[in-house]
C-alpha cells in the first residue's frame, strides 16, 4: 500500500491508471495528493475544460458513466473525473464501481475522494489490483520532525537543522497543513541555499505576519470585508508572497470543510453531529472551537462544501495557472469567504 508522503516524493514515478482513491482523513496530504494527480493527467492547455467535480452524496451512476464517457474536447489526453466525500456513494454503487475497475473507460481517470477505504472489500481489492489507491493518512507526530526536514528541502527548497524541525513541531503542533504554513514562511526568510535554524524559528513562528493573516481570515468569516482587504494590503506591501499567504490560511479553511463534510454526513445517516463535535474531529484545537464554530455557521453548509475547490482554484491560479495579478486574487478569494452577495457562488 502506497502512502501519499511516498507518493508526493516523487509523483512523476507513478503512471496514472484508470481509477484512484485518496482516502484517509489527513486533509493537507489529500489535497496536494489530488493537485499532482490533476497535474499529471491533465495537459496544462486544456486542464480547465477536462476536469469534472462531483459532490459524492447527490451525485447518481448514470451521471457519473456519463461524464466518464464523454471524450476530452480538445487534442487526445485523458479527462479527470473527481468525486468528492465519495464514502456515500460507493456505499450505494459498490458493485457497479467493481465492474467498473474491471473495465473502465480509457480515456479518463476517475479519482474517489474517501474517509474510509477498508481493505478487506472487494472493490479496495481490485482497486488494489488494477487501480491506484493512495492512503492518507497522517504522519506519525515522532515522524514529522524528519518529514520537515525533507518537505522544506524539497518542497520550499529550503534546508531545516533536525533541532529547528523538532522545535517547529512543538510551537506549531502536529497539524501538517499549518507546518506546511510555517515552512513556506520561513523559507522567505533564509537566503537562497540558506537553512532554517531554531533561532529563526523561535524568532518567526507567531510573528507579525502570522497574526495580521490569521486577523485577515476573521475578518473575511466575518464578513466584514473591507478590514479583510485592509490586512490584506498590509501583508502585500510588507512583502508577503501571496502563495505564502495562502498557505497560512488554507489549513484553517480545510478543517472548516472537513467538518461541514462530516456533518452533513452524519445527516445523510439519520444522525445528527454538533458542530462543536465537527470540528474537533477535523482537528480544530479547542482553545479555538468557540470562535471556528461561529465562523463556520456564519459561512454556511453551502460555502462550506466549496472550500476546497475555492482553495485548489486558488492555489492553482497563484502558482502559473492564471495571468491575473496574485494580489487580484486573493481579494477575489477574500471576498468569496466573506461578501453576503457571494453565498453559495
Amino acid at each position: 500500500m502506497l502512502h501519499v508522503t511516498d507518493y508526493l516524493w516523487e509523483p512523476s514515478r507513478y503512471p496514472i491508471p484508470p481509477v484512484c482513491v485518496l482516502f484517509g482523513g489527513e486533509v493537507f496530504l489529500k489535497f496536494e495528493a489530488m493537485k499532482h494527480l490533476r497535474n499529471q493527467v491533465l495537459d496544462a492547455e486544456d486542464a480547465e475544460f477536462s476536469f469534472t467535480r462531483f459532490e459524492g452524496g447527490s451525485l447518481s451512476w448514470p451521471r457519473l458513466v456519463e461524464e466518464l464517457s464523454t471524450v476530452a474536447m480538445f487534442g487526445g489526453g485523458r479527462r479527470l473525473v473527481l468525486v468528492e466525500d465519495a464514502d456515500t456513494f460507493v456505499s450505494k454503487h459498490r458493485p457497479e464501481l467493481e465492474d467498473y475497475v474491471a473495465s473502465p473507460s480509457a480515456g479518463s481517470v476517475l479519482l474517489l475522494q474517501l474517509q474510509t477505504f477498508a481493505s478487506n472489500t472487494n472493490l479496495y481489492k481490485k482497486v488494489l489490483a488494477k487501480g491506484f489507491p493512495i492512503d492518507c493518512s497522517a504522519v506519525a507526530e515522532k515522524h514529522l520532525p524528519k518529514w520537515i526536514q525533507r518537505w522544506s528541502k524539497q518542497r520550499h527548497q529550503t534546508g531545516i537543522d533536525p533541532a529547528a524541525a523538532e522545535l517547529l513541531v512543538q510551537l506549531a503542533g502536529n497539524e501538517m497543513g499549518l507546518l506546511d504554513q510555517e515552512m513556506a514562511k520561513l523559507s522567505l526568510l533564509v537566503e537562497k541555499n540558506g537553512t532554517i535554524t531554531t533561532g529563526l524559528v523561535e524568532a518567526s513562528v507567531g510573528s507579525w505576519r502570522s497574526r495580521t493573516t490569521f486577523e485577515m481570515l476573521d475578518f473575511a468569516l466575518e464578513g466584514k470585508t473591507a478590514e479583510a482587504l485592509r490586512q490584506l494590503a498590509q501583508l502585500v506591501a510588507a512583502g508577503e508572497n501571496p502563495v505564502g499567504i495562502l498557505a497560512q490560511i488554507a489549513a484553517s479553511l480545510r478543517k472548516m470543510a472537513a467538518a461541514t463534510r462530516l456533518i452533513l454526513d452524519a445527516e445523510k445517516n439519520g444522525k445528527k453531529l454538533p458542530v462543536p463535535a465537527a470540528l474537533a474531529q477535523a482537528g480544530v484545537n479547542k482553545f479555538f472551537l468557540e470562535k471556528t464554530e461561529r465562523h463556520l455557521r456564519a459561512l454556511g453548509r453551502a460555502r462550506g462544501m466549496k472550500l476546497l475547490g475555492w482553495l485548489l482554484e486558488t492555489d492553482l491560479a497563484l502558482k502559473g495557472g492564471s495571468r491575473a495579478d496574485p494580489r487580484f486574487l486573493l481579494e477575489t478569494f477574500i471576498i468569496r469567504l466573506s461578501h453576503p452577495a457571494l453565498k453559495g457562488r
